[in-house]
């Protein structure tokens, strides 16, 4: 059985995530208890600090990380290939042994206050368009330079991209692609354009705050989002720093996913957007998304069903 994990990065937490599995899967507990310890914090996800830019990446990826052990535990072998969107590449990069859980950590913590104190500096807002192409989302993000910036930041399927900027810049780009017959630009509940160059201030913080990170050899090949490639020993560091201010390809990521002949795929971490992209773009593959113990179980049931009928 080939196995891809994908690890989920932010902008669908929610209150109480990851309570139901700390007291079920000791794996889960054991990886929450480990985080706050380096931490010396609580990671507990209460709705008085739901939106809280310094913690919530941090817990986001112990939470994934607790998943991923629990996971692997349960599968009794190594994945075959990782990925996550954004934040959720620190997640696959500790999962892969590029980076020790309690350096990754802090790690997170750290590129978290970056971004927030780059968007002090740059405020900046985010849209999701559905339904359209990369050239017309070129084309607005261009007609928006008039007023203000705005850029792709996500390509997460072949038509629907992320565009972010500053409130100027967002604002013509969505009434041009109004105008162009796009029916649907969504805002998204972020504090911060990531992935576009108003990060860039957080880049250069990011690229010296790795200067003194060690980097080992990736264990397992995870894809990077940003050049949809394997991330090697020599070029972590580079492309994290870029990812700050550069799109990421979820939907190509996806396909060079399907090279190594996946059977399934499993998304770990709060939401299920991964899974449902990944559905959508590797329609051959089996697909399961995990964030709480209903997840969980349901993924145990089906999958030794499979297993069942060989």
């Amino acid at each position: 059985m080939k196995t891809a994990i994908l690890f989920s990065g932010q902008g669908q937490q929610f209150a109480d995530m990851g309570a139901d599995l700390y007291q079920t899967l000791p794996a889960y507990q054991a990886t929450i208890d480990e985080a706050n310890q380096v931490l010396d914090w609580d990671l507990r996800v209460t709705a008085d600090w739901i939106d809280d830019a310094q913690r919530m990446p941090v817990a986001i990826t112990a939470m994934n990380m607790g998943l991923y052990r629990a996971l692997t535990a349960l599968l009794n072998e190594c994945p075959t290939v990782l990925a996550g969107l954004s934040l959720g590449e620190y997640a696959a990069l500790i999962a892969a042994g590029v980076l020790p859980f309690a350096d990754g950590l802090k790690l997170v913590a750290d590129r978290a206050r970056y971004m927030q104190r780059a968007g002090l500096q740059h405020p900046g807002e985010m849209v999701a368009a559905l339904k359209v192409t990369p050239a017309l989302v070129a084309a607005a993000c261009q007609s928006a330079q008039a007023v203000g910036v705005a850029y792709p930041a996500n390509y997460n399927l072949a038509d629907q991209i992320v565009i972010g900027g500053d409130a100027a810049g967002i604002q013509a780009a969505r009434t041009y692609l109004k105008t162009h017959g796009v029916k649907r630009v969504v805002p998204l509940d972020v504090a911060v354009a990531s992935h576009t160059p108003l990060m860039a201030a957080a880049s250069e913080a990011l690229a010296q705050r790795l200067r003194f990170v060690n980097i080992a050899a990736p264990q397992i090949p995870v894809i990077s989002n940003t050049t949809v490639t394997p991330f090697s020993q020599e070029t972590v560091k580079e492309t994290l720093v870029k990812q700050l201010v550069s799109p990421t390809h979820f939907a190509a990521c996806l396909q060079r996913i399907a090279t190594y002949e996946v059977d399934e795929i499993i998304q770990v971490g709060p939401g299920h957007s991964l899974a449902t992209f990944a559905k959508q773009t590797l329609p051959g593959v089996r697909v399961w998304s995990i964030e709480d113990v209903t997840d969980w179980q349901n993924y145990c049931q089906d999958t030794e069903e499979v297993r069942e009928r060989g």
